[in-house]
Protein backbone atom coordinates (compact mmCIF):
# COMPACT_ATOMS: atom_id res chain seq x y z
CA UNK A 1 0.00 0.00 0.00
CA UNK A 2 2.55 2.56 0.44
CA UNK A 3 3.83 1.90 -3.03
CA UNK A 4 1.13 3.01 -4.12
CA UNK A 5 0.43 5.94 -1.91
CA UNK A 6 3.98 7.11 -2.87
CA UNK A 7 2.93 8.02 -5.91
CA UNK A 8 0.51 10.95 -4.53
CA UNK A 9 3.09 12.46 -2.21
CA UNK A 10 0.83 10.21 0.75
CA UNK A 11 3.03 8.99 3.32
CA UNK A 12 1.80 5.71 5.22
CA UNK A 13 2.91 6.07 8.46
CA UNK A 14 0.85 9.36 8.89
CA UNK A 15 -2.43 7.84 8.07
CA UNK A 16 -4.84 5.22 9.15
CA UNK A 17 -5.97 2.75 6.14
CA UNK A 18 -9.01 1.15 6.92
CA UNK A 19 -11.58 -0.73 4.39
CA UNK A 20 -14.91 1.23 3.61
CA UNK A 21 -17.66 0.41 2.26
CA UNK A 22 -19.54 -2.22 0.95
CA UNK A 23 -18.85 -2.38 -3.03
CA UNK A 24 -18.65 -6.09 -4.59
CA UNK A 25 -16.37 -5.38 -7.43
CA UNK A 26 -13.34 -2.91 -6.38
CA UNK A 27 -11.37 -2.57 -3.10
CA UNK A 28 -11.79 0.58 -1.33
CA UNK A 29 -10.05 1.85 1.76
CA UNK A 30 -10.27 5.28 3.42
CA UNK A 31 -6.75 6.94 4.12
CA UNK A 32 -7.30 9.32 6.91
CA UNK A 33 -5.87 11.39 9.64
CA UNK A 34 -6.93 14.73 11.23
CA UNK A 35 -6.67 16.68 8.56
CA UNK A 36 -6.94 14.86 5.62
CA UNK A 37 -9.13 11.99 4.31
CA UNK A 38 -9.40 9.99 1.05
CA UNK A 39 -10.88 7.17 -0.93
CA UNK A 40 -8.04 4.60 -2.24
CA UNK A 41 -9.28 2.11 -5.16
CA UNK A 42 -8.22 -0.64 -6.65
CA UNK A 43 -9.98 -1.48 -9.74
CA UNK A 44 -11.13 -5.11 -10.76
CA UNK A 45 -9.61 -5.77 -13.52
CA UNK A 46 -11.57 -9.12 -14.05
CA UNK A 47 -14.39 -6.49 -14.65
CA UNK A 48 -12.71 -3.48 -16.17
CA UNK A 49 -10.32 -5.25 -18.69
CA UNK A 50 -9.09 -2.04 -19.47
CA UNK A 51 -9.11 0.40 -16.68
CA UNK A 52 -7.60 3.34 -18.50
CA UNK A 53 -10.87 4.03 -20.47
CA UNK A 54 -12.37 4.84 -17.28
CA UNK A 55 -10.22 7.18 -16.80
CA UNK A 56 -10.46 8.07 -20.13
CA UNK A 57 -14.69 8.87 -19.89
CA UNK A 58 -14.65 10.41 -16.25
CA UNK A 59 -12.05 13.70 -17.77
CA UNK A 60 -14.03 13.74 -20.58
CA UNK A 61 -17.57 14.10 -18.92
CA UNK A 62 -15.69 16.68 -16.45
CA UNK A 63 -14.77 18.54 -19.50
CA UNK A 64 -17.64 18.88 -20.55
CA UNK A 65 -19.67 19.81 -17.25
CA UNK A 66 -17.30 22.85 -17.24
CA UNK A 67 -17.71 23.76 -20.58
CA UNK A 68 -21.65 23.83 -19.94
CA UNK A 69 -20.69 25.75 -16.33
CA UNK A 70 -23.09 22.75 -14.66
CA UNK A 71 -23.20 23.33 -10.93
CA UNK A 72 -23.16 19.15 -10.47
CA UNK A 73 -20.82 17.98 -8.00
CA UNK A 74 -18.55 15.95 -9.67
CA UNK A 75 -16.35 14.03 -7.93
CA UNK A 76 -12.99 13.66 -10.05
CA UNK A 77 -9.79 11.52 -9.03
CA UNK A 78 -7.12 13.43 -7.38
CA UNK A 79 -3.85 13.37 -9.79
CA UNK A 80 -0.71 12.01 -8.63
CA UNK A 81 2.64 13.42 -8.06
CA UNK A 82 3.38 12.68 -12.40
CA UNK A 83 -0.12 14.22 -13.39
CA UNK A 84 -2.05 11.19 -13.33
CA UNK A 85 -5.35 10.59 -12.37
CA UNK A 86 -5.18 6.55 -12.53
CA UNK A 87 -1.81 5.23 -11.44
CA UNK A 88 -0.13 1.52 -12.17
CA UNK A 89 1.75 -0.58 -9.90
CA UNK A 90 2.70 -4.26 -10.21
CA UNK A 91 -0.04 -4.71 -12.76
CA UNK A 92 -2.56 -3.28 -10.75
CA UNK A 93 -4.19 0.15 -11.18
CA UNK A 94 -5.64 2.59 -8.41
CA UNK A 95 -7.19 5.82 -7.95
CA UNK A 96 -7.66 8.25 -5.33
CA UNK A 97 -10.48 10.74 -4.21
CA UNK A 98 -10.92 13.64 -1.98
CA UNK A 99 -13.35 12.73 0.94
CA UNK A 100 -17.24 13.86 1.01
CA UNK A 101 -18.54 14.18 4.25
CA UNK A 102 -21.73 12.60 3.08
CA UNK A 103 -23.85 9.29 4.13
CA UNK A 104 -25.05 6.46 1.62
CA UNK A 105 -27.92 4.09 1.74
CA UNK A 106 -28.16 0.27 1.17
CA UNK A 107 -31.67 0.19 0.88
CA UNK A 108 -34.91 2.60 0.20
CA UNK A 109 -37.07 2.81 3.34
CA UNK A 110 -38.34 5.73 2.20
CA UNK A 111 -40.04 7.58 -1.16
CA UNK A 112 -38.44 11.08 -0.18
CA UNK A 113 -34.57 8.79 -0.72
CA UNK A 114 -36.32 7.62 -4.28
CA UNK A 115 -37.08 11.13 -5.38
CA UNK A 116 -33.81 12.49 -4.77
CA UNK A 117 -32.22 9.12 -6.07
CA UNK A 118 -33.75 9.55 -8.86
CA UNK A 119 -33.43 12.93 -9.33
CA UNK A 120 -29.80 12.96 -9.13
CA UNK A 121 -29.81 10.61 -12.02
CA UNK A 122 -32.24 12.41 -13.74
CA UNK A 123 -29.74 15.76 -13.30
CA UNK A 124 -26.59 13.55 -14.25
CA UNK A 125 -27.99 12.52 -17.58
CA UNK A 126 -29.43 15.49 -18.17
CA UNK A 127 -26.54 17.53 -17.83
CA UNK A 128 -24.68 15.40 -19.99
CA UNK A 129 -27.06 15.45 -23.14
CA UNK A 130 -24.98 17.66 -25.33
CA UNK A 131 -21.97 15.51 -25.18
CA UNK A 132 -21.36 13.56 -28.23
CA UNK A 133 -22.13 9.77 -26.82
CA UNK A 134 -19.44 8.38 -29.77
CA UNK A 135 -16.53 9.83 -27.98
CA UNK A 136 -17.02 7.68 -24.73
CA UNK A 137 -15.70 3.98 -24.66
CA UNK A 138 -17.84 0.71 -23.73
CA UNK A 139 -16.17 -0.43 -20.25
CA UNK A 140 -17.82 -3.24 -20.04
CA UNK A 141 -19.13 -4.09 -23.69
CA UNK A 142 -22.21 -5.33 -23.96
CA UNK A 143 -23.30 -5.12 -20.46
CA UNK A 144 -27.22 -4.26 -20.78
CA UNK A 145 -27.61 -6.00 -23.95
CA UNK A 146 -30.96 -7.82 -23.66
CA UNK A 147 -30.77 -9.81 -26.85
CA UNK A 148 -27.00 -11.26 -25.93
CA UNK A 149 -28.27 -12.17 -21.95
CA UNK A 150 -31.57 -14.38 -23.68
CA UNK A 151 -28.85 -15.99 -26.00
CA UNK A 152 -26.84 -16.68 -23.41
CA UNK A 153 -29.65 -18.02 -21.27
CA UNK A 154 -30.92 -20.65 -24.30
CA UNK A 155 -26.72 -21.72 -24.37
CA UNK A 156 -26.93 -22.71 -20.71
CA UNK A 157 -30.54 -24.35 -21.51
CA UNK A 158 -28.39 -26.68 -23.89
CA UNK A 159 -25.01 -26.27 -22.74
CA UNK A 160 -25.59 -26.36 -18.67
CA UNK A 161 -25.51 -28.53 -15.74
CA UNK A 162 -28.29 -30.84 -16.46
CA UNK A 163 -29.43 -31.70 -13.33
CA UNK A 164 -29.91 -28.33 -12.75
CA UNK A 165 -31.40 -27.50 -16.12
CA UNK A 166 -34.20 -30.58 -15.26
CA UNK A 167 -34.74 -28.78 -11.53
CA UNK A 168 -35.18 -25.68 -13.26
CA UNK A 169 -37.77 -26.68 -15.73
CA UNK A 170 -40.79 -24.89 -14.95
CA UNK A 171 -39.03 -21.54 -13.85
CA UNK A 172 -37.21 -21.93 -17.50
CA UNK A 173 -40.45 -21.91 -18.85
CA UNK A 174 -41.91 -19.09 -16.98
CA UNK A 175 -39.24 -16.96 -18.06
CA UNK A 176 -39.34 -18.32 -21.52
CA UNK A 177 -43.46 -16.90 -21.78
CA UNK A 178 -41.82 -12.96 -20.96
CA UNK A 179 -39.48 -13.22 -24.36
CA UNK A 180 -41.85 -10.52 -25.82
CA UNK A 181 -39.12 -8.27 -23.25
CA UNK A 182 -36.64 -9.26 -25.29
CA UNK A 183 -38.96 -8.53 -29.00
CA UNK A 184 -39.23 -5.26 -27.31
CA UNK A 185 -35.63 -4.28 -26.50
CA UNK A 186 -34.58 -5.56 -29.99
CA UNK A 187 -37.21 -2.56 -31.84
CA UNK A 188 -35.87 0.06 -29.36
CA UNK A 189 -32.32 -0.28 -29.97
CA UNK A 190 -33.24 0.02 -33.70
CA UNK A 191 -35.64 2.87 -33.11
CA UNK A 192 -35.00 6.39 -33.81
CA UNK A 193 -36.52 7.80 -31.31
CA UNK A 194 -34.87 5.92 -28.61
CA UNK A 195 -31.61 8.06 -28.03
CA UNK A 196 -28.08 6.72 -26.78
CA UNK A 197 -27.07 8.74 -24.34
CA UNK A 198 -24.11 9.19 -21.67
CA UNK A 199 -25.88 6.46 -19.01
CA UNK A 200 -24.86 5.67 -15.20
CA UNK A 201 -25.99 1.56 -15.97
CA UNK A 202 -25.36 1.30 -12.03
CA UNK A 203 -28.24 3.24 -10.32
CA UNK A 204 -28.29 1.60 -7.11
CA UNK A 205 -29.36 3.57 -3.82
CA UNK A 206 -25.57 3.10 -2.60
CA UNK A 207 -24.45 4.69 -5.71
CA UNK A 208 -25.81 8.36 -4.73
CA UNK A 209 -24.67 10.65 -1.69
CA UNK A 210 -26.88 12.51 0.33
CA UNK A 211 -26.64 15.30 3.21
CA UNK A 212 -27.42 15.44 6.63
CA UNK A 213 -31.16 16.63 5.34
CA UNK A 214 -31.37 13.41 3.10
CA UNK A 215 -31.27 15.73 0.15
CA UNK A 216 -28.72 14.21 -2.97
CA UNK A 217 -25.44 15.97 -3.53
CA UNK A 218 -24.11 13.66 -6.08
CA UNK A 219 -24.27 10.56 -7.95
CA UNK A 220 -20.60 8.00 -7.72
CA UNK A 221 -19.31 5.01 -8.89
CA UNK A 222 -19.12 6.32 -12.64
CA UNK A 223 -16.92 3.05 -13.83
CA UNK A 224 -19.99 1.95 -15.91
CA UNK A 225 -20.38 5.69 -17.47
CA UNK A 226 -20.72 4.60 -21.01
CA UNK A 227 -23.25 4.95 -24.25
CA UNK A 228 -26.48 3.54 -23.35
CA UNK A 229 -30.36 4.13 -23.34
CA UNK A 230 -32.10 5.73 -20.75
CA UNK A 231 -34.10 2.38 -19.94
CA UNK A 232 -30.77 0.95 -18.13
CA UNK A 233 -30.49 3.55 -15.44
CA UNK A 234 -34.60 3.95 -14.90
CA UNK A 235 -34.83 -0.10 -15.47
CA UNK A 236 -32.31 0.13 -12.59
CA UNK A 237 -33.86 2.49 -10.04
CA UNK A 238 -37.09 0.37 -10.60
CA UNK A 239 -35.72 -3.10 -9.89
CA UNK A 240 -34.07 -1.85 -6.80
CA UNK A 241 -35.92 0.56 -5.39
CA UNK A 242 -39.87 -0.35 -5.94
CA UNK A 243 -39.64 -4.12 -3.59
CA UNK A 244 -39.15 -3.55 0.15
CA UNK A 245 -36.70 -6.23 -0.10
CA UNK A 246 -33.32 -7.53 -1.89
CA UNK A 247 -33.23 -9.76 -4.78
CA UNK A 248 -31.80 -11.91 -1.74
CA UNK A 249 -35.18 -12.32 0.05
CA UNK A 250 -36.61 -16.09 -0.24
CA UNK A 251 -39.75 -15.73 1.14
CA UNK A 252 -41.29 -14.26 -1.64
CA UNK A 253 -44.95 -13.22 -0.44
CA UNK A 254 -42.87 -10.13 0.39
CA UNK A 255 -41.50 -9.65 -2.89
CA UNK A 256 -44.27 -6.87 -4.13
CA UNK A 257 -43.61 -3.01 -6.13
CA UNK A 258 -44.47 0.19 -3.99
CA UNK A 259 -47.34 2.59 -5.58
CA UNK A 260 -45.67 5.59 -3.94
CA UNK A 261 -41.87 4.74 -4.23
CA UNK A 262 -42.95 4.76 -8.23
CA UNK A 263 -44.36 7.68 -8.29
CA UNK A 264 -41.04 9.16 -6.39
CA UNK A 265 -38.60 7.62 -8.87
CA UNK A 266 -40.62 8.64 -11.93
CA UNK A 267 -41.46 12.09 -10.55
CA UNK A 268 -37.57 12.35 -9.69
CA UNK A 269 -36.63 11.67 -12.48
CA UNK A 270 -38.80 13.16 -15.17
CA UNK A 271 -38.56 16.43 -13.58
CA UNK A 272 -35.44 16.38 -14.82
CA UNK A 273 -35.62 14.08 -17.91
CA UNK A 274 -38.87 14.49 -19.34
CA UNK A 275 -38.08 17.43 -21.53
CA UNK A 276 -35.20 15.32 -22.90
CA UNK A 277 -36.96 12.08 -23.96
CA UNK A 278 -38.95 11.56 -26.63
CA UNK A 279 -42.54 10.50 -26.75
CA UNK A 280 -41.53 6.74 -27.54
CA UNK A 281 -38.89 6.96 -24.69
CA UNK A 282 -41.80 8.34 -22.06
CA UNK A 283 -44.09 5.79 -22.94
CA UNK A 284 -41.17 3.06 -22.35
CA UNK A 285 -40.72 4.28 -18.88
CA UNK A 286 -42.11 1.17 -17.44
CA UNK A 287 -41.21 -1.38 -19.85
CA UNK A 288 -37.60 0.15 -18.21
CA UNK A 289 -38.23 -1.77 -15.30
CA UNK A 290 -39.49 -5.11 -16.92
CA UNK A 291 -36.52 -4.97 -19.04
CA UNK A 292 -33.91 -5.04 -16.28
CA UNK A 293 -35.78 -7.12 -13.65
CA UNK A 294 -36.37 -10.12 -16.59
CA UNK A 295 -32.28 -9.09 -17.96
CA UNK A 296 -31.55 -9.60 -14.18
CA UNK A 297 -33.84 -12.82 -13.68
CA UNK A 298 -31.81 -14.44 -16.72
CA UNK A 299 -28.53 -13.47 -15.49
CA UNK A 300 -29.06 -15.43 -12.46
CA UNK A 301 -30.52 -18.35 -13.99
CA UNK A 302 -28.04 -18.76 -16.76
CA UNK A 303 -25.60 -18.38 -13.73
CA UNK A 304 -27.52 -21.35 -12.15
CA UNK A 305 -27.25 -23.34 -15.07
CA UNK A 306 -23.32 -23.10 -15.68
CA UNK A 307 -22.50 -23.92 -12.11
CA UNK A 308 -22.73 -20.37 -10.55
CA UNK A 309 -19.58 -19.37 -12.64
CA UNK A 310 -19.96 -15.22 -12.79
CA UNK A 311 -22.01 -14.70 -9.40
CA UNK A 312 -20.69 -17.66 -6.90
CA UNK A 313 -23.05 -18.74 -4.69
CA UNK A 314 -22.75 -19.35 -0.90
CA UNK A 315 -25.77 -21.86 -0.78
CA UNK A 316 -26.63 -24.25 -4.19
CA UNK A 317 -29.96 -22.78 -4.68
CA UNK A 318 -28.78 -18.93 -4.24
CA UNK A 319 -29.12 -18.00 -7.86
CA UNK A 320 -32.24 -19.99 -8.59
CA UNK A 321 -33.93 -18.26 -5.72
CA UNK A 322 -32.41 -15.19 -6.69
CA UNK A 323 -34.19 -15.93 -10.52
CA UNK A 324 -37.92 -16.59 -8.53
CA UNK A 325 -37.17 -13.48 -6.68
CA UNK A 326 -37.16 -11.42 -9.96
CA UNK A 327 -39.45 -13.40 -11.89
CA UNK A 328 -41.96 -12.46 -8.84
CA UNK A 329 -40.74 -8.96 -8.93
CA UNK A 330 -41.41 -9.52 -12.55
CA UNK A 331 -44.68 -10.35 -12.30
CA UNK A 332 -45.91 -7.75 -9.58
CA UNK A 333 -45.31 -5.34 -12.14
CA UNK A 334 -46.64 -5.86 -14.87
CA UNK A 335 -49.85 -6.50 -12.89
CA UNK A 336 -49.26 -2.55 -12.14
CA UNK A 337 -48.25 -1.70 -15.85
CA UNK A 338 -51.67 0.26 -16.69
CA UNK A 339 -51.44 2.02 -13.43
CA UNK A 340 -48.34 3.25 -13.94
CA UNK A 341 -47.96 4.41 -17.45
CA UNK A 342 -51.15 6.82 -16.39
CA UNK A 343 -49.06 7.55 -13.75
CA UNK A 344 -46.27 8.64 -15.86
CA UNK A 345 -48.88 10.54 -17.65
CA UNK A 346 -50.15 12.91 -15.05
CA UNK A 347 -46.53 13.33 -14.29
CA UNK A 348 -45.60 14.48 -18.37
CA UNK A 349 -48.62 16.32 -18.21
CA UNK A 350 -47.32 18.96 -14.86
CA UNK A 351 -45.98 21.84 -15.93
Amino acid sequence: MQNVLDLYGIHQNDYTITNFGNGLINNTWLVSNAQHKYILQKINKAIFTRPQLIDYNIQLINDHLKKINSSANFILPLPSLSAKTIVSYEDEYYRLFTFIPSKTFLVVTDESIAFEAAKQFGKFTRNLSGLNVDELYETIPHFHDLHLRYKQFLQAIEQGNQTRIHYSKKLIEALQKHKTIVDIYDDVIKNPSFKERVTHHDTKISNVLFDENNKGVAVIDLDTVMPGYFISDVGDMLRTYLPPVSEEETNFDLVEVRDEYFKAIAKGFLNEMKDELSPAELNAFVYAGKFMIYMQALRFITDYLNNDIYYGAKYALQNFNRTQNQLKLLECLIEKEDYYNSIVQQIIAQR
